[in-house]
């Protein structure tokens, strides 16, 4: 335990929901909650606006759209979450070598370790600069907690929240614990709470009086030693620049059960194509493949099987993904599907006859090799527009928190019938009317709010889906003139200034289109 509290931890404050804000000059100050939009979709993070309803991450879609039905509800835009993560952690970068991101929006620093403080003073004084530097480069607001060990500083985060920063003196750790829930400590979740709540204990205070043999007798030596130490206030832990990866994985859960055999087993090999770019993207090879089924019942089941090298080979992964989900039956219905490589290496040990096996396959079988070939699926984005539409069965649940699987869908990619699809919040560009994002899609028509970071709110139009004029395009920085926008080229920068004209739905000569339509939907935010 230090002496100072040099130990720095940042929470961004509701970090999805927030950046959809500063990006969306009409939502500002409105409950927004990001996530799945299909009927199993389950929230990602939800605005402080949002959360005076009830709503909160990892409730279902559903039951937020009750508690909150006049919310904004979008698909995440990991592309602009990682942008403006990149920004943040270089920020903590200028305070420290030592920093230890835990997320895209949360990380530990190492102040003494960087020579940024030193003792109390110094060390307020930099986490008030890190706040100011945030809000002045992103536009959103952080929350910092200030201590001296991992564990209190991430406490004191919490507590700051939000747009807050709390200091916690070393020596003054008993003090401010004793009154907390134990579920404040790391690594009890509600069924350790449950069974310490059975014992008569509900606060810090009562694990720290309890004792160590106590908790060791009710939890086992590892957990019940670690746990009495944290009442105490002790953690030793160290700030880690480079945290080791375990695994890599991906999974999707689907708005309707998958019944048909050949559509799950074309899911998997999907799935095992996503899984190998991010494997291959974190520089490592993996030894074990395994397989990830969650069944109509929601019982899950799990298969491995260990390869005799490590392997960054899609067609290898795909395979063994193929022979593991033969000993699974899936004809009562499958809802989630997930492949996953673990004992991961730095380095790969192909096993040629393996490799050679898996080619000959995928060229008998040219199915089998047209799973890669891309669409949103990859970026799991999902078919769910902002009406709640099912598209064709995969929802932004578990699958949309899978952020490094590609660029956002392109506004080629056909939908149901031939649509192209125009998720719920992504960004636009018109020919005539410039930026925007999708406000709603559904029935062949696309509304967007033609508005843009530091704008006035913005007026609504809507188009038809297959309008050559429309096209998504990449977000926009949200503080204007703090860099170009995420994944955009200095050569595609700017935009042509020629593009075909935009046809207004009224336009005599269209087709009729469904009931229900109207003229251009030109509104006033």
């Amino acid at each position: 335990m230090r002496t100072a509290p040099t130990v720095l931890h940042l929470d961004m404050d509701a970090f999805f929901a927030a950046a959809e804000q500063a990006a969306k000059p009409s939502l500002r100050g409105k409950p927004v909650v990001v996530g799945g939009l299909g009927p199993r979709g389950v929230v990602s993070t939800a605005s402080y606006e949002a959360r005076r309803f009830g709503v909160h991450s990892a409730m279902p879609m559903a039951q937020a759209r009750r508690l909150a039905p006049n919310a904004a509800y979008l698909v995440p835009r990991f592309t602009l979450y990682r942008a403006v993560s990149e920004q943040v952690m270089e920020l903590l970068g200028r305070l420290s070598p030592l920093v230890e991101p835990l997320s895209l929006d949360e990380a530990f620093v190492d102040l003494e370790a960087g020579g940024s403080a030193h003792d109390t003073a110094s060390a307020l004084a930099a986490g008030e600069r890190l706040r100011r530097d945030i809000r002045a480069l992103t536009g959103l607001s952080g929350s910092v907690g200030l201590a001296g060990s991992k564990m209190l500083a991430k406490i004191g985060s919490e507590q700051a929240k939000p747009d807050g920063l709390l200091l916690i003196e070393p020596g003054t750790e008993r003090e401010l614990l004793g009154p907390m829930s134990v579920r404040t400590l790391p690594g009890v979740g509600p069924a350790t709470g449950e069974h310490l709540r059975r014992a008569g204990m509900t606060t810090v205070a009562d694990l720290a009086e309890a004792g160590e043999d106590e908790l060791v007798r009710l939890l086992g030596k590892a957990h019940g030693t670690s746990l009495h130490r944290m009442a105490l206030g002790h953690d030793e832990r160290p700030v880690v620049s480079e945290r080791e990866a375990k695994s890599v994985s991906v999974e999707d859960t689907f708005d309707t059960d998958l019944h048909d055999r050949v559509r799950v087993r074309t899911e998997v090999d999907r799935l095992a194509e996503r899984c190998v770019r991010r494997l291959r993207a974190s520089g490592h090879s993996g030894r074990t493949v395994v397989l990830k089924v969650r069944r109509y019942d929601f019982s899950t089941l799990t298969r491995s099987e260990t390869l005799r090298g490590p392997t960054d080979d899609p067609g290898v992964v795909r395979e063994a993904a193929g022979r593991l989900l033969e000993s699974v039956d899936t004809t009562g219905g499958v809802r989630l599907l997930g492949v996953g490589v673990t004992g991961l290496a730095d380095f790969t040990q192909e096993d040629l006859f393996a490799q050679a096996a898996a080619r000959e396959r995928a060229a008998e079988e040219p199915g089998t090799a047209a799973v890669a070939t891309g669409g949103p699926e990859e970026a799991g984005q999902g078919d769910a527009v902002a009406g709640g539409g099912a598209g064709q069965g995969r929802s932004a649940t578990e699958g949309a928190a899978d952020p490094g699987d590609g660029p956002p869908p392109s506004a080629g990619t056909s939908g149901p019938a031939g649509e192209r699809r125009f998720p719920a919040g992504h960004d636009v560009r018109h020919a005539e009317f410039g930026p925007g994002w999708v406000q709603g899609s559904g029935l062949r028509r696309v509304t967007v709010r033609f508005e843009e970071p530091g704008s006035a709110p913005g007026w609504v139009r809507t188009f038809w889906a297959d309008d050559p004029a429309l096209e998504l395009s990449e977000p926009l920085p949200l503080v204007p003139g703090t860099g170009r926008s995420p994944g955009r080229s200095p050569a595609q920068s700017s935009w042509p200034a020629s593009r075909p004209k935009s046809r207004s739905l009224s336009r005599p000569e269209r087709p009729p289109g469904p009931s229900g339509g109207s003229g251009d939907g030109r509104a006033r935010p």
